[in-house]
């Protein structure tokens, strides 16, 4: 970009309570108004109606229609041994009429997040295993997002998990990833 076509600097009453180290990356407008806007940090991504950041590494999908960014969050439901087990929560859709790079950000930021990936079959359905950087932690966090109608709850398939997941961890050492 030349310097008469930068993007306009993000307005003070759009900022959100950045941490120290965080730094702003692009931002957008939400809505045809200047009431909203979303921002994309180094750390995660700050929405409109949402408290607080969302971590790269706590979205499950990030979709952009051209006009709608859709941003599917992961909801935490329960923690094993070394990973945490999640689902989708609801969907958020943020329309964006004059984007800029917020939507190239998002989805290499969450890109860049995933360091493994891995769909398994379970006792009764399926689940999907991952490890996600998160900025400012050392090593990696583990997730399995298991499919519908997966009996999440079962003994057996906490096992499979449990097993599938130390493989990965196992098979997976940071001079790999």
């Amino acid at each position: 970009m030349g310097l008469f076509n930068r993007r306009p600097k993000l307005p003070a009453r759009h900022r959100p309570e950045l941490a120290a180290d965080e730094r702003v990356l692009a931002w957008a407008r939400v809505g045809d108004g200047d009431e909203a806007a979303s921002v994309a940090t180094n750390l995660g991504l700050w929405l409109p109606g949402r408290d607080g950041r969302l971590g790269w590494h706590d979205i499950l999908k990030a979709v952009w229609s051209g006009r709608e960014l859709r941003v599917t969050p992961a909801e935490r439901l329960a923690e094993r041994d070394g990973y945490l087990v999640v689902a989708d929560a609801p969907t958020d859709t943020y329309l964006l009429l004059d984007p800029g790079e917020l939507p190239h950000q998002v989805r290499a930021r969450v890109t860049k997040s995933v360091a493994y990936t891995e769909h398994h079959p379970v006792p009764g359905g399926a689940g999907r295993i991952a490890a996600r950087r998160v900025p400012g932690v050392d090593g990696l966090t583990w997730t399995v997002r298991y499919d519908p109608g997966t009996p999440v709850d079962d003994p057996e398939v906490a096992a499979e998990t449990d097993r599938l997941v130390a493989a990965a961890r196992a098979a997976t050492s940071p001079g790999e990833l």
